[in-house]
């Protein structure tokens, strides 16, 4: 399998299914923005950390290559897995959503509540979950943006929004297991 395929040489590409469209379309863009994400997952799980949060994070890399198979998918040749599919898709479940939450509420369970907003940073893992937060809500604005246009699978949108969470809960777990200090965003009073 030959990696360059020369067809989008002309600034198109082509949707699952065979649609194509403009490179900078906003399913495109979409879908990549998910795409960078996954890299910057992988990337924190590169990371010195307890081996259930690795696998997690395994879990959500996943997740996050069936979220962007639906952003990939013009939805005029999809149904999801449920239903008469012309593609056959996979498609986020209730269930997913559900782990994250479940796994945010182990962590805040161990964590100090929050009282201020918190600075990124204080560790290099820490400041690479707080990346990946921000990336991921770049592709939940885009992702909703094109839901405006075209429908979006609403788990999906869901996924990506409880995602962003998790990664803040998750950065302020490393920041206690790697020992680091979570420096609080106190806004100075001007006179």
């Amino acid at each position: 399998m030959k990696i360059y395929t020369k067809t989008g040489d002309k600034g198109t590409t082509a949707l699952f299914g065979g649609t194509r469209v403009p490179k900078h379309h906003i399913r495109i863009e979409s879908y990549g923005t998910v795409d960078e994400l996954n890299s910057h997952i992988g990337l924190i799980r590169d990371q010195n950390i307890n081996q259930q949060h690795k696998d997690i994070l395994i879990e959500i890399q996943h997740s996050l290559f069936t979220v962007g198979a639906i952003l990939a998918t013009d939805p005029e040749k999809a149904i999801l897995k449920s239903g008469k599919e012309r593609l056959d898709i996979e498609k986020i479940s209730s269930d997913d959503i559900q782990k994250l939450e479940d796994e945010m509420d182990t962590m805040n369970e161990a964590l100090p509540p929050m009282t201020h907003f918190v600075l990124p940073g204080g560790h290099q893992t820490v400041s690479f979950c707080h990346i990946a937060r921000c990336v991921c809500r770049r592709a939940e604005r885009l992702a909703t943006a094109l839901n405006d246009i075209e429908p979006v699978e609403s788990h999906a949108l869901i996924y990506l929004n409880r995602l962003s969470d998790y990664l803040f809960v998750l950065a302020r777990k490393l920041t206690q297991d790697l020992e680091a200090d979570e420096v609080k965003w106190i806004p100075e009073k001007t006179s």
